[in-house]
């Protein structure tokens, strides 16, 4: 079904983020993605996958557009501006920080004139397996509640009162400042409670007034939590992220969207644990319609590790120690059976089901949870995360006997890996092979085992890892490089090229301006980028990764090609394409996994973190190419 726009488009989302989950809400005030109390935790709305009755929560403006949203600067404090024939307002989103729940609060304010807003709010756990029961409860001060249970999950919802349809207008709400025509008898549906597939309520709000509701998650077994205070808790909110904002180094270009890149790298970190996920979502298609829909709610080690090293190159050292604290605890939890991804709290088991009852987004079935991925054995990952740790040692943070056994704990068990086939950077689900990336990011982390000995006089059987060093490259060169065609190859066994040989010269192993880079360049260019610039991650039709069906230009690779352009001086190919791609992305700054040339749509995971860290990196290559070529013209 590729071309339908049944779903709504990925760029009409915005991210909240309470640094434990994110919710996803559209331009028109519907929230359609929203786990909890975790990123990985299941849903509570599920219409992304499927429709309305999936569950979710639209907030809107009756007979109203939406005439701007923004964030409130640096932060994920979205802000949405409504016009109706008779008034204005702004509807104010925000998941607020908590220890021990989940508060999500939505404040709308008459701005001038007077407005109707309206609720449809469908509360479905558990991915849409379990609809709750709900009932009225009474708070203190002779406030009720909404108060909806089903097995471990509770919500209480507080604000003027939602209510079944087609219950009897008989009774005002009981806010005095609003004017609300909602339901609200006594009856005894809702005094009891029942299975209600659906809770509404209209208001009227004129000029001056304001209303807040909040959705308040907690695990059913515990007591009724008290709601938060909306004003304190959203300032409160509003100061921690700009707080942390103001930690930022950022001096390159484009600014605002480095800076929103660096925000979503920590709005998709969970604070508890310092875990980072790939993306606060799961089955976003790489192609709508098809089958690549994947589970990317986890933590992979490359992930955390490509984070560190933006981070620390924007200032974050501190920052940067809550990610490797996570990486280190769990790959200490079996140094010798290293996994690629972990949960969120380092879990190890994240058994791939499928969700038959969702129809995915754009009908891309299966809809998916957990990843089957996670036991791959994948070259690169070792290297990937030798390379961020050295990084931080460069950047002064202190290195001690823990962090740096562990280190050397990964050495071991790339060693014992040394001659296996693996499935490659983009989790090739056909057969293993020795992917070229791979091969080069083992020689990485051999490479920063040497050099933390060398530079920083750590302990370690040096002389081993030099030799290892070496016979990697001798053989990346002899069975990773054919010179007929003049480039590197995708694996050894075949000829073809992969959008990951662009990150050889970031391991060090040769230069961006090198002419074996150059001919691979070429190569990329010619097979795998489109008219526009896009870059595909490989041939698809080359039948490599064992899946049917095709996939869209990966944004990542994108700017994976505007950092190599950058390191070979072509800066004026860099910066067109980096502009390009840039202007791809949403009204607020967000990138997905996929970008559709065809359709002018974001598809895949969505907001995802390797595309904001491509984009943070091409920005700094582009920085320092530039001021390469002013001090080469003095």
């Amino acid at each position: 079904m590729a071309g339908s726009t049944r779903s709504t488009p990925l760029e009409d989302y915005a991210l909240l983020s309470d640094l434990r989950t994110g919710a996803l809400v559209s331009r028109v005030g519907s929230i359609d993605w929203l786990c909890l109390p975790r990123f990985d935790s299941p849903a509570v709305f599920s219409a992304l996958l499927g429709g309305p009755e999936d569950g979710r929560w639209c907030l809107s403006v009756v007979d109203g557009e939406v005439l701007d949203r923004r964030y409130i600067p640096e932060t994920f404090v979205l802000e949405t501006t409504w016009r109706s024939p008779s008034g204005t307002a702004r509807v104010t989103d925000c998941l607020l920080r908590s220890e021990s729940q989940g508060d999500l609060i939505r404040r709308v304010e008459c701005l001038d004139g007077e407005v109707t807003v309206e609720h449809d709010l469908r509360l479905r756990f558990d991915y849409a397996r379990a609809t709750p029961w709900t009932r009225e409860i009474a708070r203190d001060g002779g406030h009720r509640a909404l108060l909806a249970l089903a097995g471990p999950d509770g919500i209480l919802v507080t604000g003027p009162m939602l209510r079944w349809p087609d219950e009897d207008d008989d009774e005002s709400s009981p806010n005095d400042d609003t004017h609300a025509r909602t339901d609200v008898r006594d009856d005894e549906r809702s005094q009891e409670g029942g299975r209600a597939r659906r809770l509404e309520g209209t208001f009227d709000v004129r000029a001056g007034e304001r209303l807040d509701w909040d959705l308040t998650w907690f695990p059913s077994h515990d007591d009724v939590p008290d709601p938060p205070d909306a004003e304190e808790t959203i300032a409160a909110t509003i100061s921690a992220w700009t707080e942390w904002s103001s930690q930022l180094e950022v001096d390159c270009d484009p600014r605002p969207e480095v800076t929103r890149s660096l925000l979503v790298l920590r709005a998709l970190t969970n604070l508890d644990t310092g875990a980072i996920v790939a993306a606060p979502t799961t089955s976003l298609p790489e192609y709508f319609g098809g089958e690549r829909n994947w589970d990317y709610r986890y933590t992979w080690l490359r992930d955390a590790a490509f984070t560190i090293e933006v981070v620390v190159a924007h200032g974050l050292t501190e920052g940067a120690e809550l990610w490797r604290d996570w990486l280190l605890r769990a790959v200490a939890g079996d140094v010798d059976d290293v996994k690629i991804m972990y949960g969120v709290g380092g879990e190890r088991q994240l058994i791939e089901t499928e969700l038959d009852h969702l129809d995915g987004y754009e009908d891309s079935r299966p809809v998916r949870i957990g990843n089957g991925a996670a036991d791959q054995y994948q070259a690169d990952v070792v290297g990937e995360v030798m390379i961020a740790l050295h990084d931080l040692r460069e950047a002064g943070v202190h290195e001690d006997e823990y962090t740096w056994g562990l280190q050397k704990g990964l050495l071991r068990y790339a060693e014992r890996h040394f001659d296996r086939e693996d499935h490659g950077i983009w989790e090739m689900r056909g057969s293993t092979h020795h992917f070229t990336h791979g091969r080069a990011m083992m020689w990485a982390a051999f490479d920063r085992g040497v050099r933390a000995v060398e530079d920083h006089g750590l302990d370690g059987p040096v002389e081993r890892w030099r030799d290892l060093r070496t016979r990697l490259a001798e053989e990346i060169d002899e069975h990773g490089y054919d010179s007929e065609l003049g480039s590197f190859t995708q694996t050894y066994d075949n000829s073809e090229v992969d959008a990951s040989l662009l990150q050889l010269p970031h391991t060090g192993f040769l230069d961006y301006d090198d002419p074996r880079m150059l001919g691979t360049v070429g190569r990329i260019e010619r097979d795998l980028v489109t008219e526009e610039g896009f870059v595909h991650r490989y041939r698809v039709d080359s039948g490599i990764d064992g899946l049917e069906g095709g996939e869209y230009p990966f944004v990542l690779c994108t700017f994976w090609l505007v950092e190599q352009y950058a390191g070979s001086g072509r800066i004026d190919d860099a910066q067109s394409l980096m502009e390009t791609m840039v202007s791809r992305g949403s009204d607020l700054g967000l990138f997905s996994e996929e970008f559709d040339p065809g359709s002018g749509r974001l598809a895949g995971n969505f907001p995802q973190a390797f595309s904001h860290i491509g984009l943070i990196r091409a920005a700094d290559a582009l920085q320092a190419a530039r001021k390469a070529r002013e001090e080469g013209e003095r």
